[in-house]
């Protein structure tokens, strides 16, 4: 395979979303390698997790989502590369940093009695409180009574006031005894806790070890703490003292200073703990919690120059976002009429990002506009440039919003189902105009969508997804010509184009599994012909099929029987080139 350069690296991320009291895990550790110069589809039913998982690139999630673990990895040298100027207050910032870290690093020399303290504590507190089986099993419980009644209380909206007063009626009598659970459970919970404290307190000989044990330890470390620091200390202090002016200098003057403090107690806790703070992954572990962090390269007498690991899963400022989204990721949504404002002329939308993101006057940012406009295929672009969105076609609107996302010549193009709400004959335009202009500006276009048509004809390589995670992955040639998963059979099965006169479509029987619940095995197992009992029990791994080609089906282990794909895509390369024009 040739080798390319990765743009953007996700692994082991999930995605989480508070749903009417519950907890809906959107993308389950989905790991996936996106490179340069390269068109990536990613394929699924409905709900499968593309959208959510293509807008964890440039944080726009729902505010009820949240990415709970996981990083994504953006590779840009460009944005990475930071620049400080030493103003007299970064260089004050820097001396108290490098003070307040000299007197912290004494705490290293305790760290090891500090954990047993620690560890002494939590076991002391665990012998006066619940089991984790007992904690998990009344907070189970109570989530369970939480999402009934908020079951009934959404329910108890749709209700007809004069024509359902007696299920009113029912409905509210049903919410406050789920509410008179919810409490007795809260109660016991509480009761529990406090017999056990109790009887924790009158065991006189616990007291007496725990006190023994504690102050034996207490006295070591305040004798371990006493020791001067090093000098491989202080030269490790002073470039992390620069390191964190280097990650906290774009920051407007508050929120420099709150994220100074917090820096500073991240590390000071770090060193408590004894973490090495001279390896690189732990450095970027204790700044991620309160932004990334920009290690130190070099400096001259005027500035600081360092570079950053960037993980788009722990952006935590919306200005940082405003370097990335946009400038770096931008998107072409499906429907062009919802991304543009119908009262703000085109040409004025198409300006104002211009001007936002990049340095120019007006005037330059309209002759940008213009080169845009025509190299998206507007006809007449200075007549049509002051026209208003509903003056457009449907295909004209859907190329103004893709001339928008390239205005700042982005990186990665996310094209979310951009040609759904398009006649065939506009679709095939606008991938047209989607694959020339990459040639042109060399940007990566990740394609979201249901069409594999769309995909047969612009993909170099397709993810498939089902079920919130990557089932298959490779070049679009294996992937159409050699699928491997029972899933990705499923789909190509399913294409209009391959059936055959006088039979029916092929569908895939059944629904996909509730994202609320933990799902135990191969997500596609109930809906699968080939399923085996493994399938019902265990997750398959992700198997290598080629070097580019991954499916994630117990099918591809070798102990597995033979089973052939079905026979309507069998041969499938002289039929998918009759039917998309490939």
């Amino acid at each position: 395979m040739e080798e390319k350069n990765i743009l953007l690296s996700a692994r082991d991320l999930v995605v989480k979303f508070r749903v009417r009291g519950r907890i809906l895990t959107a993308i389950r550790s989905v790991s996936l390698d996106i490179y340069e110069d390269e068109c990536i589809a990613i394929v699924g039913e409905s709900g499968s997790g593309k959208s959510v998982f293509t807008k964890t690139f440039a944080g726009m999630l729902d505010e009820n989502g949240f990415i709970d673990q996981g990083e994504i990895i953006f590779a840009d040298p460009e944005l990475a590369d930071t620049h400080v100027a030493l103003s007299p207050a970064i260089r004050r910032m820097m001396q108290t940093a490098k003070t307040q870290l000299d007197e912290a690093s004494k705490l290293e020399y305790g760290a090891e009695t500090w954990r047993e303290m620690e560890r002494l504590k939590a076991d002391h507190e665990a012998a006066g409180s619940l089991t984790e089986e007992e904690k998990q099993a009344i907070e189970d419980e109570i989530s369970d009574l939480v999402f009934q009644r908020t079951e009934l209380f959404n329910l108890k909206q749709t209700l007809d006031t004069r024509k359902e007063k007696d299920r009113i009626h029912e409905t509210t009598n049903q919410i406050s005894a789920l509410d008179a659970k919810i409490k007795a459970l809260q109660k016991k919970r509480e009761e529990m806790i406090k017999t056990r404290r109790a009887q924790t307190k009158q065991n006189a000989q616990l007291q007496h070890d725990f006190q023994t044990q504690m102050n034996a330890l207490k006295g070591n470390y305040e004798d371990q703490i006493k020791k001067e620091i090093t000098q491989d200390q202080r030269s490790r202090n002073e470039r992390l003292a620069k390191e964190i002016c280097l990650s906290i200098g774009r920051y407007s003057r508050v929120k420099r200073s709150r994220c100074f403090r917090d820096l500073l107690k991240a590390l000071r806790s770090a060193m408590r703990e004894g973490q090495n703070l001279s390896d690189e992954e732990t450095l970027n572990n204790v700044f991620s919690p309160v932004t990334f962090r920009v290690r130190y390269l070099d400096e001259t007498p005027e500035t600081l120059h360092g570079t950053c690991v960037i993980d788009l899963a722990k952006v935590r400022d919306a200005t940082d976002w405003t370097y990335i989204r946009g400038t770096r990721i931008a998107t072409v949504f499906q429907d062009p009429m919802t991304s543009l404002n119908p009262i703000i002329t085109i040409g004025k939308q198409i300006t104002s990002i211009i001007l936002k993101h990049q340095q120019c006057s007006e005037v330059e940012a309209r002759k940008r506009a213009l080169e845009l406009m025509m190299k998206v295929g507007i006809p007449n672009a200075e007549k049509r440039f002051d026209d208003y969105p509903f003056q457009y076609s449907g295909g004209m609107r859907q190329r103004i919003v893709i001339a928008i996302a390239l205005s700042c010549q982005p990186k990665i193009l996310i094209c979310d189902e951009p040609t759904t709400a398009l006649d065939v004959t506009i679709q095939a335009q606008i991938l047209k105009l989607l694959k020339d202009l990459q040639r042109e500006f060399g940007y990566t276009i990740v394609f979201i969508t249901h069409d594999l048509g769309v995909v047969a004809n612009v993909a170099d390589r397709v993810a498939v997804m089902y079920a919130g995670q990557i089932v298959e992955v490779g070049k679009v040639e294996e992937v159409f010509y050699d699928p491997r998963h029972p899933y990705t059979w499923a789909l190509l099965s399913s294409l209009p184009q391959l059936a055959q006169k006088n039979t029916q479509l092929y569908s895939i029987t059944g629904t996909p599994p509730s994202l609320y619940n933990k799902i135990v095995g191969d997500p596609f197992a109930p809906r699968n012909p080939y399923c085996m009992k493994i399938d019902t029990l265990l997750e398959p791994p992700m198997f290598r099929v080629t070097d580019t080609h991954f499916a994630k089906t117990w099918l591809e282990d070798p102990r597995a029987p033979k089973v052939q794909k079905p026979e309507i895509i069998e041969n499938i390369h002289q039929k998918l080139i009759d039917a998309f024009n490939i």
